[in-house]
């Protein structure tokens, strides 16, 4: 899977506080749905990652299908005013929160996201219901 960061480093909103972006912490209010194995090995991964990160959630054009999604860590300072911000409560583990711009939500709103550890095909694993076709090894779409 890739990932990039789509935050410039340089952005001036990249020092406006977290609290600046829209919080949904409803059940049914998130755009991204992530099932239990996922948000286990993500609390696992932000962990690892120093506690204080963020997931990043978004596509960008590539991949064989036409767009491909991208995940990354990214510091809570880093979130723009109009990004989407999600946040998750794990039974069990600390909350976390995902974040995904407006123009990448358009395209993956809905999406499940989950988790496999099966030696062949595991990994993250994405379902988006947008989506009118997607390639063998799940990582890109096209609409």
């Amino acid at each position: 899977m890739s990932s990039s960061t789509q935050t410039p480093a340089s952005s001036p909103a990249a020092t406006l506080p977290a609290e600046a972006a829209v919080t949904h912490t409803g059940v049914d209010g998130k755009g991204i749905l992530i099932t239990e194995p996922a948000m286990r090995q993500l609390g696992t991964l932000m962990a690892s990652q120093g506690g204080q990160k963020v997931l990043r959630v978004g596509v960008r054009s590539g991949g064989c299908s036409g767009m491909s999604y991208t995940m990354d860590f990214i510091d809570g300072s880093e979130i723009l005013p109009d990004d989407e911000t999600y946040t998750y409560e794990p039974a069990g583990a600390p909350s976390f929160r995902v974040v995904c711009d407006p123009k990448s939500l358009l395209y993956i709103y809905g999406m499940q996201l989950d988790f496999s550890s099966a030696l062949i095909g595991g990994g993250f694993n994405f379902t988006n219901p947008n989506a009118s076709q997607t390639c063998g090894c799940g990582s890109s779409f096209a609409v």
